[in-house]
């Protein structure tokens, strides 16, 4: 994306994502979950119906940008560089907003402590 447009958390993009190979990418949206100066934070998005306690199915897709009903997988999270963000196609309503801000609460925590192995 260009320097001057302005991404914030909770916003909708396309993003090249890497394949694992590291030999060619795929666009893919994405939400954007936060900043960290030129890195961000990011949730696959699919078109896969929910299968898991860290998937999301969005209730307001099309007015966020996306063309089908979606679902935001908090289980697949990437750091990347902003620059891979190709073009912010939109914004999470409040409602989709506070239900993934919920789901993060429940779900995302490291699953290992110290002391133990």
């Amino acid at each position: 994306m260009t320097t001057t447009t302005s991404i914030v958390p909770g916003d909708v993009c396309l993003a090249r994502i890497p394949f694992t190979s590291g030999e060619a990418d795929k666009v893919r949206p994405v939400v954007v979950l936060w900043l960290d100066g030129l890195d961000c934070v990011v949730c696959a998005v699919t078109t896969a119906r929910p299968r898991g306690p860290r998937d999301l199915l969005l209730e307001d897709w099309e007015s966020e940008g996306l063309v089908r009903p979606s679902t935001c997988r908090l289980g697949r999270l990437n750091t990347m560089e902003q620059k891979l963000l190709t073009r912010r196609i939109g914004r999470l309503t409040d409602a989709d907003a506070r239900a993934v801000l919920g789901l993060w609460r429940r779900h995302i925590r490291p699953a290992w402590h110290p002391g133990t192995t």
